[in-house]
């Protein structure tokens, strides 16, 4: 066969067979593009937009999408952050900064008085001829797989500002290597494309069709969700980290916003490790001397021998040093001693060898450090490790600061919103910044009798954190009972006269009558003392008219 020939032989097998091929490769395409709308068309699924039009006193805006969070949970286990609306054009004379992240961005465990609270009413106090709009969108549980989609849907509502205090739960968050939630996974691209899947009507048709619901555990759920920090799952999930962090900074230039990334502050000092592994290879004979030495360094310890104990437990790390509550030991010893900077180094390796990563360990802050450096002049970097670690006690981050392992004090958020507010200031139009009387910011006192943070929300708060460490893991911590003794102690103050906490929601509220949390704080408050005026405060709190109010016991106002 001559040369032509076989060419014109193989131009005609692709006529007939490219044909064929487009057809296969189009036709599902079109047949699920055809069963998608066909199933939008009759309002088959829900909606994953983050925002949906809504109507706030008769006018026209976008309210949070209860439905926005369901790709990311299982079914029955969806978890929302507090209600926010958006006004589509932004008003003249508005500075708009979005907060992200997850609980302890939300300001979990009372979101009233969590740091982006504090920050609004320092820039609002302080420049009283710009109106600030602090908008949290913080989230139990989720992750910067999340928050990547939360600031590009937020783009279009012309943010000035981005505040991201993101990293603690990259391990258990949605497709974590840790995660008891959707299923987990190594690979971005596969982590977009099932979060495409899941988002469209017939993704969640499959998805939920025959599964059973499951219930919100807390961190229970995680117990069996153990590893190591040197496990092959973890160098993945460092690397998407980056890259959803290097994503939001993008959408910010994208948007003309500015972007401020945090580091995470951990509770080092106060929260020992969740739990730990024995190295992998560890014989017989090696645990039981390993066990022996422990056993000597804890009867050490509890009599007060913390340099003989210091030696037991330094022999045994050097049989197995990856076990993580033997390095929290070590840093006791060593703070006992007065050798804080060891200490700080054990406490840091404590942590950052737990087994249930529920705190963000070194590497993830210095994932931050390094974007925050890299990403660009509109991104800037609020170190609040170091920040918080020059604010407590030798250097070492503690209670003072966390209630728990993550989870910020009346303190931890002040300082916070105030190295926070110190960066914004910076950012602020020039004009704006000459029309202050002062960009100092207010005290913490300033800013708690704004936020009417009385005495008894301070104790009620405190033992909201009490009952809440009473529950696994919390309970298999190594200092357990110092952690809910202190707990309870915060909870057992001196009762405030009820009064007096009327007369402070009652001041706030003059000077804000606008502010709908306060008027919501102020009903709950009420309750217990004048039920009618609870409900007309209650109702004062609804961000619309078809907001309907429910009182504890179910009964329904509006």
């Amino acid at each position: 066969m001559t040369q032509t020939a076989q060419t014109e032989l193989a131009v005609s097998r692709w006529r007939f067979w490219l044909p064929r091929l487009a057809f296969a490769l189009v036709a599902p395409i079109l047949l699920l593009v055809s069963l998608e709308g066909a199933l939008r068309l009759f309002h088959v699924g829900y909606s994953t937009r983050l925002m949906e039009p809504c109507r706030i006193h008769g006018q026209v805006s976008s309210c949070y999408n209860l439905f926005f969070a369901a790709p990311f949970f299982p079914p029955g286990m969806i978890k929302t952050p507090q209600f926010f609306s958006i006004s589509p054009q932004k008003p003249p004379h508005t500075y708009r900064i979005f907060v992200l992240g997850e609980s302890a961005a939300m300001g979990d465990p009372d979101p009233a008085y969590g740091f982006s609270r504090y920050l609004e009413v320092m820039l609002r106090q302080r420049f009283p001829g710009t109106r600030f709009e602090v908008v949290n969108t913080g989230m139990v549980a989720i992750n910067s797989h999340v928050s990547r989609i939360i600031a590009r849907e937020l783009a279009p509502y012309q943010p000035d500002l981005y505040l991201v205090y993101a990293g603690s739960n990259e391990v258990v968050g949605p497709y974590g290597p840790g995660t008891a939630l959707v299923t987990s996974s190594l690979s971005l691209p596969v982590i977009r494309a099932s979060l495409f899947v899941r988002s469209s009507r017939l993704g969640q048709l499959l998805s939920d069709t025959g599964k059973p619901r499951k219930e919100w555990g807390g961190m229970e759920m995680f117990l069996d969700k153990q590893l190591r920090a040197d496990s092959p799952r973890m160098a993945p999930a460092y690397r998407n980290f980056e890259s959803n962090l290097r994503d939001m900074a993008a959408i910010a230039h994208d948007a003309r916003a500015n972007l401020l990334l945090s580091t995470i502050a951990t509770n080092l000092r106060d929260s020992a490790p969740f739990s730990s592994l024995h190295r992998q290879g560890l014989n017989a004979d090696a645990l039981a001397a390993w066990s022996s030495l422990l056993k000597q360094g804890e009867e050490f310890e509890k009599t007060g021998a913390f340099a003989e104990a210091l030696k037991a437990y330094s022999a045994a790390a050097r049989i197995d040093d990856q076990f993580a509550e033997l390095h929290f030991r070590m840093a006791r010893c060593q703070w006992a001693m007065g050798d804080f900077e060891a200490a700080k180094q054990h406490y840091t390796q404590a942590r950052d060898l737990d087994t249930l990563r529920f705190r963000a360990d070194s590497r993830i802050n210095n994932v931050i450090r390094k974007v925050g450096a890299s990403a660009g002049a509109q991104v800037k970097l609020l170190d609040t490790e170091t920040l918080f670690s020059s604010d407590s006690r030798n250097g070492i981050i503690g209670g003072e600061l966390l209630y728990d392992h993550v989870h910020f004090t009346p303190l931890g958020n002040y300082l916070f919103a105030r190295a926070a507010f110190e960066q914004i200031v910076a950012f602020l139009p020039s004009g704006t910044r000459s029309s202050a009387a002062s960009t100092e910011p207010l005290s913490e006192s300033e800013c708690e009798r704004l936020l009417a943070f009385t005495g008894h929300d301070r104790t009620r708060v405190a033992a909201e954190m009490a009952d809440r460490l009473q529950r696994p893991p919390f309970t298999q911590q190594l200092n357990h009972l110092e952690q809910l003794q202190s707990l309870i102690l915060r909870a057992s103050g001196t009762p405030e006269n009820p009064q007096d906490t009327a007369a402070q929601y009652q001041w706030a509220i003059s000077q804000s009558p606008g502010d709908l949390t306060l008027h919501y704080k102020f009903g709950f408050f009420l309750l217990d003392y004048n039920r009618n005026a609870a409900a007309q405060e209650l109702i004062r709190a609804r961000p619309n008219d078809d907001f309907p109010v429910f009182l504890p016991d179910g009964t329904r106002i509006l």
